[in-house]
């Protein structure tokens, strides 16, 4: 598990091929390693990757065919800067949110403007996960916790703050770039709850008259 409040940005010194897969050298920068042995995780741009080397500047990983079909890991190159968390322990501030390195989707950048000292960012979400975000609750983008200031339909509007600009890849956001989401843990299970013995239904999903059956509507 993380809080999604990155610890430094990495680059990517290597890329190499394993069949389907790639194995990955990342140099951490500032981030402290001292505590990190091999098998631990590390979040890259939000997702849950396991050490499986550690050369002292960074750390190498695997990253399977199926992360890579499901985040933007694949258009990484040699030179790339990521967002790194270590993974949290007891004593861990919990100052973002709970996230847990696992993909939800990815979205698209769809506009940026400057407001003030801050940067406006417009991020449109898969369809599949409008649901699970809503306006002044949390989401994870590229492992960065962000607050959403409001909701269109699946595009979420995100207010950055120069220090989030500073110390995160944020920055070199630009329209039509392609970033990992995360939606909020809770809203997940939520759902799921929500569905009661239905659950168990392979086409079972959020209805109207579910949510009219449990209170939440009138119809």
């Amino acid at each position: 598990m993380f809080t999604g409040i990155i610890q430094a940005i990495g680059t990517v010194a290597a890329i190499e091929p394993r069949g389907e897969d790639v194995r990955l050298r990342l140099e951490t920068g500032k981030l402290d390693l001292d505590d990190v042995r091999l098998g631990d995780s590390i979040a890259v741009d939000g997702v849950c990757l396991t050490a499986v080397q550690l050369p002292g500047d960074g750390f190498w990983a695997d990253v399977s065919g199926e992360t890579l079909a499901c985040t933007t890991l694949e258009a990484l190159g040699s030179g790339a800067r990521v967002n790194l968390e270590k993974a949290l322990t007891p004593t861990t501030r919990m100052g973002g949110h709970l996230v847990s390195g696992h993909v939800d989707g990815v979205g698209e950048v769809v506009q940026r403007k400057t407001d003030g000292r801050s940067e406006r960012f417009n991020i449109k979400a898969p369809d599949t996960l409008a649901r699970y975000i809503a306006a002044k609750g949390s989401i994870c983008v590229n492992g960065i916790s962000l607050t959403v200031n409001a909701v269109h339909g699946a595009v979420m509007e995100l207010n950055i703050v120069p220090h989030t600009l500073q110390e995160t890849t944020m920055d070199q956001l630009q329209p039509g770039t392609r970033v990992n989401l995360e939606v909020d843990i809770i809203a997940r299970y939520l759902e799921r709850l929500l569905l009661g013995e239905k659950a168990a239904q392979s086409d079972a999903g959020i209805t109207r008259q579910l949510l009219a059956d449990y209170g939440f509507v009138r119809e």
